[in-house]
């Protein structure tokens, strides 16, 4: 699972910091980097994440003030050189408390917990955030459920989406991966490297191959492990 964060922050070595330790993390992905509470308001109101590596003693907005206008929002992980907030942190329900410096390894250990957390819940940005996307197609923006699409077919700078509900796909210029990545991983798995399936879709495995009615897709060895993976946790 992928969790996506920003930092927050008004000491520069610190943000630098912090930032180096999310990019050795494979598994988290950096939305920003603020060096003021505002700043960090004002992107969320923009763009949805799961975490937040949050100072707390900054001008203006204070870490702790500023995490308690996060209602139903991203977890916080408080970052301070000052021990004596501990307290004050858990009160807010933050997820972690790192005392400045801080290490790698303490660092990885309080992103592990947040990723636990999200695991055991299930609500990660990337997953409940939402049941449509929007695409660019035709000079015009088109939403697409979700639920309604059958797999993802790449091909070059394009990518195609087949819907259930309508036999002529969505072209829409965007590469595989950056797709792949905005997709709840729950649902949508990537077997072949130019295509992406719906696993909820899934009716018809043969020889290797996923039946979408007339079509088939491979399973490339790449991928082969981790849909097998799946298969037999399902398998009666």
């Amino acid at each position: 699972m992928n969790l996506r964060c920003i930092i927050v922050d008004d000491e520069p070595l610190a943000l630098d910091l912090l930032e180096g330790y999310v990019v050795k993390t494979p598994w988290l992905i950096l939305e920003g980097r603020f060096s003021s509470a505002f700043e960090a308001m004002a992107f969320l109101e923009k763009v949805k994440v799961d975490l937040v590596f949050l100072d707390i003693q900054m001008p203006g907005l204070s870490g702790l003030e500023f995490s308690r206008s996060l209602q139903n929002g991203p977890r916080v992980i408080f970052t301070t050189a000052f021990g004596q907030y501990a307290l004050d942190g858990f009160k807010v329900e933050a997820l972690d408390y790192l005392l400045k410096p801080v290490s790698y390894p303490e660092f990885l250990s309080a992103a592990n917990k947040a990723r636990r957390w999200f695991e055991l819940t299930g609500k990660s940005a990337g997953q409940l955030a939402r049941n449509t996307i929007f695409v660019k197609s035709d000079y015009k923006m088109v939403q697409i459920e979700l639920s309604k699409i059958l797999y993802i077919e790449g091909l070059k700078d394009y990518v195609k989406i087949y819907r259930e509900d309508t036999e002529k796909p969505v072209l829409t210029l965007m590469s595989m991966k950056s797709l792949e990545e905005n997709l709840p991983e729950n649902i949508f798995m990537r077997v072949h490297r130019s295509f992406i399936v719906n696993l909820e879709k899934i009716t018809t495995i043969e020889r290797n191959r996923i039946v979408f009615g007339k079509t088939y897709i491979p399973v490339s060895d790449n991928y082969k492990d981790k849909f097998l993976k799946f298969v037999n946790e399902r398998f009666f």
